[in-house]
């Protein structure tokens, strides 16, 4: 009988196989794209260009646009509400589905939930174990403090901290993570999906730049966080269903033999 489980399912171990190789290929690709962002983030920081780009921004009377409540409102307080609601319609979505969550099967769903609910969490712990403190509380925009970069690990500015990553970002990019179920589920829709969640992030990345509460680095790290938590959730999928495939031993030893 014909049902949502097995459609698209290969009928043959050999096809099987074949589909797992060609899922592996993907994602070592997929693994060694996010290692050369790492690369370009860690030059990003050696480059220092955080500070001159914020004093773009703002200067010694604080950032002008820090307190504007329009850019608050629009750019800080509706997308945060926005995404909270989006977040808990996926988790829900899991047990019910709705919309474009019925084409998906009930492991896609939890894929695609817990992978945008585990970028928000692991930027949150990020943040909260972080001691670096906002450009806003800085002695060059006004405030009191010396700036700290966020690899000094264990120096502290004297101020609150916790403004690594760029929190607010990640109610956008946490969505980056529901891409790498997409692009398998619903291939159509993922180009749009990541495009809208990509520009969204580096939109409220930018606001928050203006306003003196990050500077660029934070919200780059934030992106390849969120992207991250969804590699490694498509990553534990594929180990799973890799194990689950008939002559998964064959095909182990022919991968290394292919390395």
């Amino acid at each position: 009988m014909l049902n949502a489980s097995n459609i698209g399912a290969p009928s043959h171990p050999s096809a099987a196989r074949a589909q797992a190789v060609a899922s592996w290929k993907k994602l070592r690709r997929l693994i060694a794209l996010t290692a050369l962002l790492v690369l370009f983030l860690l030059a990003w920081d050696a480059s220092g260009f955080d500070l001159p780009l914020a004093r773009m921004m703002g200067g010694s009377h604080q950032f002008e646009w820090r307190d504007n409540r329009l850019l608050v409102l629009a750019l800080h307080e509706v997308p945060r509400a926005i995404s909270m609601v989006l977040v808990v319609a996926l988790l829900v979505g899991v047990v019910i589905p709705w919309g474009f969550l019925r084409r998906l099967g009930a492991g896609d769903r939890a894929q695609l939930a817990l992978s945008v609910l585990g970028g928000i969490a692991l930027s949150t712990l990020v943040k909260r174990l972080s001691a670096t403190s906002c450009p806003w509380d800085l002695l060059q925009f006004g405030g009191s403090l010396p700036y700290v970069s966020h690899w000094a690990w264990g120096t502290y500015d004297g101020g609150a901290g916790h403004c690594f990553p760029a929190g607010h970002a990640s109610a956008a990019f946490c969505f980056v993570g529901a891409w790498f179920v997409l692009r398998r589920a619903a291939p159509a829709s993922a180009p749009r999906w990541l495009v809208v969640a990509v520009v969204a992030g580096l939109v409220l990345g930018l606001a928050q730049q203006v306003r003196g509460a990050h500077y660029v680095s934070h919200t780059l790290w934030t992106a390849w966080i969120c992207w991250t938590v969804g590699l490694l959730g498509e990553c534990l999928r594929a180990l799973t269903q890799r194990a689950r495939t008939p002559g998964s031993a064959a095909l182990k030893v022919r991968n290394l033999n292919e390395t």
